[in-house]
């Protein structure tokens, strides 16, 4: 898919595999548990679209947006992010597994149970999300954040770097 423009399509479960979409705004609709492990995205926008349990493994997304949008379940094993932006989204119990994020930046976002097992992060930043019970914190290693975040992730980075919290 080339220059185009999805309103509230829905392709859920859609077998997607090595699609290559490059200048598209997908706006609403829905793409839960869609196929498309293996996909370039280049200069696409998803914005209030439901991507539970989407699999972009394997993918690239190159100036990717997300906004509004749920992102619980997704699976972005082993793939290459590059100037990926993800606003107000829900990404809980994502799995990133070996995921490879480049200048990529997190606002607003909720991560509660995200799998950062592997994930590496280069010029990335954290702003404001909830980062509650992540798996691996320590992959935040680099990573930028606001110092209220910091406080407020305190347990799980104490966790990551085997901090004892007495009372």
């Amino acid at each position: 898919m080339r220059e185009c423009r999805l309103d509230a399509v829905l392709l859920d479960g859609a077998a997607l595999r090595r699609a290559d979409l490059r200048d598209v705004e997908i706006d609403g609709g829905s793409w839960a548990n869609a196929a498309t492990a293996e996909a370039v995205l280049r200069r696409v926008r998803f914005r209030n679209t439901r991507l539970t349990g989407a699999v972009f493994a394997n993918a690239t997304l190159d100036d990717v947006v997300f906004e509004d949008c749920r992102l619980d379940l997704a699976s972005f094993r082993f793939a290459k992010l590059a100037r990926v932006r993800f606003e107000r989204c829900r990404l809980d119990d994502a799995d990133l597994y070996e995921a490879g994020f480049e200048s990529a930046a997190f606002s607003d976002c909720s991560l509660v149970n995200a799998s950062l097992a592997g994930v590496t992060f280069v010029d990335a930043e954290l702003r404001g999300c909830d980062v509650t019970a992540v798996g691996n914190p320590e992959r935040l290693r680099g990573v930028r954040m606001p110092w209220a975040d910091i406080v407020e992730a305190a347990a799980v980075l104490a966790s990551a770097l085997e901090i004892q919290v007495v009372d």
